[in-house]
């Protein structure tokens, strides 16, 4: 079973048991969270939401906030003599998620 969730602006793909990094999170290491966004959801067919799956939820728990790797931006002009180097690291979120929860399915109308 796996899940297509949406996480500041990201789309990411989450099975129970896997670790991932998200965009860094304002909650304390250790704590649980849940994602409603869930784009599509699949196990023995595939639910693809409109935009999103009704009733679907992840349920994560923060394992650690952590930095990327440093990324530098250099900048130069040719014969003017301009250099500039700057660096940058990335902020992240380190999750495991436990659970993937289905919810109720929708039943559809026959006499529709």
């Amino acid at each position: 079973m796996y899940a297509i969730v949406e996480i500041g602006g990201m789309q990411y793909r989450m099975e129970p048991g896997q670790k991932l990094f998200i965009p860094r999170l304002s909650k304390k290491e250790g704590a649980k969270l849940s994602f409603k966004k869930i784009l599509l959801l699949s196990d023995d067919e595939i639910d693809v939401g409109t935009p999103v799956v009704e009733n679907a939820t992840v349920e994560a728990k923060i394992l650690a906030h952590v930095r990327g790797a440093k990324i530098v931006v250099y900048k130069r002009k040719r014969r003017k003599g301009y250099q500039k180097r700057q660096g940058h690291r990335q902020d992240y979120t380190q999750i495991q998620v436990k659970k993937i929860n289905r919810g109720a399915r929708e039943q559809k109308d026959a006499a529709s």
